[in-house]
């Protein structure tokens, strides 16, 4: 009689026996420790109920509601303790503390790792190094024109979509966001690849995929993909036993999701592999170009090495998701809340908006200039207040707890290899910190912030992993925002904005009615 033969009648006792060991013996040893913090109940064994809420695409929802009912500090899973105090963005994400991010990271690797999920603290300090003079002012200045150029297609786009209102209509309807999303593509794609995607051209989701270099070339749309990888990568980060299984397994999303995960890839793969091809073939798209591609492959570590075509094509990925997904989201978050608020209080936000950028920009313009609105208030604060309420990166980016004596917070200690993580959704809606109108689009707000407000606003994460592109983030904001709104007349139509949460939050779909505004 063989084994399986033995154990078959047992199976039904034994399976249950061993998850219940597998969950209870590190809850009752190794992370006996945290067994004081409250939170919900599956949370304290394993990661499931953290999983879950990010399959489904609300992991910043579920976080929020567990501070609500449980209090500042909770246990959301096995060995994760979320804080929701701004003074732990210090603890928690500052200069020399030592944490490393979370093997959650590793779920969004693709052969090779890049500055956004490498999680080791050289590999980390080399690759910000060969990544950060590709954001310096004097880059972030001459890429300025590669986004007007795209801006102006876009507003080409805006102004047919505003002709084809029926008679007698004061607007045409349509749904803003895919409109940003084929703009943030476009951006990045001239900035990060030497060419746009053609989004806004075609108003279309749709670009070239190439799974290996070298390979054949398909089509796939690219802002498709790129929500499922966020979705599928969160989920996979939090619970890694599924990771070896998920194309395997019959949920679609787990299939759909590694799909897009080398799809994804393939979008970076094609289109560093085209730029490349291309110099080395010394044709026209030559590696002098202003963008961030060249600075990407001219930039040198320490010991005055370049990046290898994998890693340089690892980092285009990087700044391609960072410079699509969240500045859609960003953008089309901030425009919502702008109208919100107008709608809220008419005659507080928009007039006084359109007012600023009157005065800054020329009448007939086409495109507003980074020079007209970057020292515009009434926009940095529009916008300021819109991430607050967005939160594009909504979620607690988790770190470890590398010393070996652990980390002390207040009264609370967490031992080494406790997950800490900060989520910015929770302490920008904290009505103790903002107020009783926390709630509400106040852009005023800004003028009177106090310490502890200016603590709290995390658009970009905190310490030496904040995002290293925030500065290009701000200026293509400013620039999106003040030509829609200096150009433009816009109706809100639907009443509540809904979002779906990847890596980042993305609102599902905001409509509006949209016309030319009368120059003056």
């Amino acid at each position: 009689m063989t084994l399986l033969n033995i154990l078959t009648p047992w199976i039904g006792i034994l399976i249950p026996i061993y998850l219940t060991l597998y969950y209870l013996i590190p809850y009752l040893t190794t992370y006996r420790p945290l067994a004081r913090y409250p939170g919900p109940f599956s949370a304290k064994f394993s990661n499931i109920w953290l999983g879950l809420s990010a399959r489904r695409g609300q992991k910043f929802a579920a976080v929020d509601w567990a501070h609500r009912k449980y209090g500042t500090i909770v246990r959301v899973g096995y060995n994760h303790v979320s804080i929701a105090d701004e003074r732990a963005l210090d603890t928690v994400y500052a200069h020399g503390n030592g944490f490393l991010k979370d093997h959650f990271y590793e779920a969004f690797i693709v052969g090779t790792t890049g500055l956004f999920n490498t999680c080791d603290r050289v590999d980390h300090t080399r690759k910000r190094k060969m990544v950060a003079h590709a954001f310096s002012p004097k880059s972030i200045g001459e890429f300025e024109p590669h986004m007007t150029r795209n801006v102006e297609r876009w507003v080409g786009q805006l102004d047919r979509i505003c002709s084809s209102a029926p008679p007698q209509a004061a607007y045409a309807v349509m749904n803003a966001m895919p409109w940003f999303s084929y703009l943030a593509f476009d951006i990045i794609g001239d900035l990060a690849f030497g060419a746009p995607f053609g989004m806004v051209t075609k108003g279309k989701d749709e670009t070239e995929v190439q799974l290996v270099a070298g390979g054949p070339v398909s089509y796939a749309p690219a802002v498709e993909v790129l929500n499922r990888r966020g979705e599928i990568s969160s989920t996979l980060g939090l619970l890694p036993a599924l990771r070896p299984w998920a194309k395997y397994l019959p949920d679609p999303f787990f299939r759909q999701g590694m799909a897009a995960v080398q799809n994804l890839n393939g979008i970076a793969v094609a289109a560093v592999a085209s730029r490349i091809d291309a110099a080395e073939k010394g044709t026209s798209m030559d590696l002098d170009r202003n963008d961030l591609l060249a600075r990407l492959l001219q930039g040198k570590d320490a010991h005055g090495q370049k990046m290898g075509r994998k890693e340089v094509t690892a980092e285009a990925l990087t700044q391609l998701i960072a410079g699509s997904d969240t500045i859609s989201n960003t953008a089309c978050a901030v425009f919502y809340w702008i109208l919100h608020g107008e709608r809220a209080k008419p005659g507080t936000v928009i007039p006084r908006l359109q007012e600023e950028l009157d005065a800054a920009i020329p009448s007939g313009t086409d495109v507003a200039t980074y020079a007209s609105v970057k020292h515009l208030p009434f926009l940095k604060r529009c916008i300021d207040e819109g991430m607050r309420l967005h939160s594009t990166s909504a979620i607690g980016l988790p770190r470890i707890v590398t010393s070996p004596t652990g980390i002390s917070f207040d009264e609370a200690h967490f031992p080494y290899g406790t997950v800490l993580s900060v989520p910015s959704y929770t302490i920008h809606h904290l009505a103790e910190i903002w107020g009783s109108d926390v709630e509400e689009f106040n852009p005023m707000r800004w003028d009177r912030l106090n310490e502890r407000q200016k603590k709290a606003f995390n658009p970009f994460s905190y310490g030496p992993r904040a995002c290293v592109g925030q500065n290009v983030a701000i200026m293509e904001l400013q620039i999106i925002i003040g030509t829609a709104f200096r150009r433009y007349e816009f109706e809100l139509v639907q009443r509540k904005l809904e979002s779906h949460e990847g890596f980042s939050k993305k609102p599902q779909e905001c409509w509006v009615g949209i016309r030319r505004r009368i120059e003056v």
